[in-house]
């Protein structure tokens, strides 16, 4: 269930160029909230204070960080996925090595009191 949740969370890079372009809010999609914070009130001080200034090379550069930024969230829950399905082999080869230990105490038994 945990896993079917994780696979559920992975962002899309489309998503996010649409959020920077139309909203400014691509690092809040990502998850990132005290960024998009310090992004939105860096555009308003760009917009009020400063214009064509470093605020708008910050949005000019996370043009070309998207991808990687998208990539390092999915690959983060991908790890997690991972881990999640290690463990699930692991019970599932303890729980076949605890009933195949069963059966073949069952055959000895069994065996013994043939004899």
């Amino acid at each position: 269930m945990m896993k079917h949740y994780l696979m559920s969370k992975f962002k899309s890079t489309g998503v996010t160029y649409l959020l920077w372009l139309f909203f400014g809010c691509h690092y809040a999609y990502l998850g990132m909230w005290g960024i998009q914070l310090l992004y939105w009130l860096a555009i308003i001080a760009g917009f009020l204070f400063f214009p064509l200034s470093i605020t708008w090379t910050w949005c000019v550069v996370d043009l070309f960080l998207i991808p990687g930024k998208v990539n390092r969230y999915n690959a983060a829950i991908s790890a997690k996925i991972t881990e999640i399905e290690k463990s699930e082999r692991d019970l599932e080869f303890q729980r076949n090595l605890t009933i195949a230990q069963a059966k073949y105490q069952t055959n000895v038994t069994d065996n013994n009191n043939d004899t």
